[in-house]
Protein backbone atom coordinates (compact mmCIF):
# COMPACT_ATOMS: atom_id res chain seq x y z
CA UNK A 1 0.00 0.00 0.00
CA UNK A 2 1.61 3.18 -0.87
CA UNK A 3 2.26 6.34 1.60
CA UNK A 4 -0.39 9.27 1.25
CA UNK A 5 1.22 12.29 0.60
CA UNK A 6 -0.55 14.42 2.75
CA UNK A 7 1.27 18.03 1.90
CA UNK A 8 0.46 17.57 -1.10
CA UNK A 9 -3.14 16.71 -1.43
CA UNK A 10 -3.78 19.33 1.37
CA UNK A 11 -1.74 21.82 -0.65
CA UNK A 12 -4.29 20.49 -3.92
CA UNK A 13 -7.61 20.77 -1.62
CA UNK A 14 -6.17 24.63 -0.56
CA UNK A 15 -6.05 25.50 -4.44
CA UNK A 16 -9.89 23.47 -5.35
CA UNK A 17 -11.00 25.49 -2.46
CA UNK A 18 -9.60 28.72 -3.84
CA UNK A 19 -8.62 29.78 -0.10
CA UNK A 20 -5.68 31.01 -0.29
CA UNK A 21 -6.51 35.10 -0.01
CA UNK A 22 -9.01 34.71 1.85
CA UNK A 23 -7.02 32.75 5.23
CA UNK A 24 -3.78 32.35 4.01
CA UNK A 25 -2.51 31.55 7.68
CA UNK A 26 -5.15 28.97 8.18
CA UNK A 27 -3.81 27.33 4.93
CA UNK A 28 -0.18 28.28 5.81
CA UNK A 29 -1.05 26.09 9.12
CA UNK A 30 -2.89 23.62 7.09
CA UNK A 31 0.33 22.65 4.90
CA UNK A 32 2.36 22.83 8.08
CA UNK A 33 0.41 20.29 9.80
CA UNK A 34 0.51 17.96 6.71
CA UNK A 35 4.07 17.97 6.35
CA UNK A 36 4.28 17.09 10.15
CA UNK A 37 1.63 14.45 9.71
CA UNK A 38 3.77 13.32 6.10
CA UNK A 39 7.30 13.13 8.51
CA UNK A 40 5.80 11.15 12.07
CA UNK A 41 6.05 7.57 12.76
CA UNK A 42 4.37 7.92 16.11
CA UNK A 43 0.96 6.82 15.90
CA UNK A 44 0.30 9.07 18.99
CA UNK A 45 1.53 12.05 17.12
CA UNK A 46 -0.31 11.16 14.15
CA UNK A 47 -2.99 11.00 15.34
CA UNK A 48 -3.24 14.17 17.06
CA UNK A 49 -1.88 16.06 14.07
CA UNK A 50 -4.15 14.66 11.86
CA UNK A 51 -6.77 15.49 14.19
CA UNK A 52 -5.33 19.19 14.15
CA UNK A 53 -5.47 18.76 10.19
CA UNK A 54 -8.94 17.85 9.80
CA UNK A 55 -10.26 20.76 11.89
CA UNK A 56 -8.13 23.02 10.55
CA UNK A 57 -9.30 21.96 6.89
CA UNK A 58 -12.71 22.43 8.38
CA UNK A 59 -12.50 25.60 9.09
CA UNK A 60 -10.80 26.60 5.19
CA UNK A 61 -14.12 24.63 3.55
CA UNK A 62 -16.81 26.88 5.97
CA UNK A 63 -14.94 30.24 4.23
CA UNK A 64 -14.34 28.80 0.82
CA UNK A 65 -16.67 30.98 -1.83
CA UNK A 66 -19.32 28.98 -3.09
CA UNK A 67 -18.72 26.15 -1.61
CA UNK A 68 -21.49 26.32 1.11
CA UNK A 69 -23.89 24.03 1.05
CA UNK A 70 -28.14 24.88 2.10
CA UNK A 71 -29.34 24.08 5.28
CA UNK A 72 -32.89 22.94 5.75
CA UNK A 73 -34.21 26.51 5.53
CA UNK A 74 -32.89 27.47 2.31
CA UNK A 75 -34.14 23.61 0.83
CA UNK A 76 -37.90 24.97 2.22
CA UNK A 77 -37.14 28.10 0.47
CA UNK A 78 -36.51 26.68 -2.62
CA UNK A 79 -39.77 24.16 -2.44
CA UNK A 80 -41.82 27.21 -1.56
CA UNK A 81 -40.33 29.27 -4.51
CA UNK A 82 -41.09 25.72 -6.77
CA UNK A 83 -44.80 25.51 -6.01
CA UNK A 84 -45.29 29.69 -6.24
CA UNK A 85 -43.99 29.25 -9.79
CA UNK A 86 -41.21 31.85 -9.07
Amino acid sequence: MAKIDNETATRDEIITLGVTTIAPGLCALAITLAKHLDETDAPTSAAAVARELRATLDKLRAVAPGQAEGDVLDDLAARRATRRGA
